[in-house]
């Protein structure tokens, strides 16, 4: 059994929408990050993506038992493209039925300049079914984003991109979840240490 602990990472304080800009996270709540590192398994693999919001996030939880795989660029955020850095008041007047259809019917619905909520969530499935094969009876801390968390609990539970998107998902919480042999199951959502 691969078992999946999902950190978000760290706050950026933004207001703006942000995905693909590389923007860093507030570390600097030392006793938090020190509950994190008790919660998670010492023995596990430690992947993020490579924005440096989930790199820092992913360095300070590393420990010498911890085995670093590379950044996977794959796990990246939710593509915005064009609304990207926009306040989601800007979004909503520059396409105002864009937006709300992105929102209100994920599926196939796409940002401008950007990619849809099925599209981020075929190539993060990549990604994991690609470490569940070679880490079969791993722990896998994987620091990741909003939207890349909840394809994976869409994953788990079944059903469709919506009801992933009711759960919240707070920065430094963790999203335990399981695979084995082909079966998922749901350990705990937005758990906060």
């Amino acid at each position: 059994m691969t078992t999946w602990h999902w950190v978000r990472h760290g706050p950026t304080h933004e207001k703006n929408f942000v995905g693909w800009r590389d923007v860093p996270a507030d570390l600097s709540d030392a006793p938090r990050l020190a509950r994190l590192n008790l919660h998670l398994p010492d023995e596990a693999l430690l992947v993020s993506s490579d924005l440096i919001r989930t790199v820092h996030t992913a360095d300070a939880l590393a420990q010498p038992s911890r085995r670093r795989l590379p950044h996977e660029h794959e796990l990246r955020e939710l593509h915005f493209g064009a609304w990207d850095g926009l306040h989601f008041s800007e979004v909503a007047a520059r396409d105002p039925d864009l937006s709300r259809a992105y929102w209100e019917t994920p599926g196939d619905v796409m940002a401008p300049e950007g990619e849809s909520w099925n599209q981020t969530k075929a190539r993060v499935d990549r990604v994991v079914a690609r470490i569940n094969a070679a880490h079969p009876n791993a722990h896998v801390i994987a620091v990741a984003h909003f939207g890349v968390i909840l394809t994976q609990v869409q994953q788990a539970q079944g059903g469709g991109p919506l009801e992933a998107m009711a759960h919240k998902i707070d920065n430094l919480s963790v999203t335990h979840l399981s695979h084995d042999n082909g079966q998922w199951r749901v350990e705990g959502i937005n758990h906060t240490p």
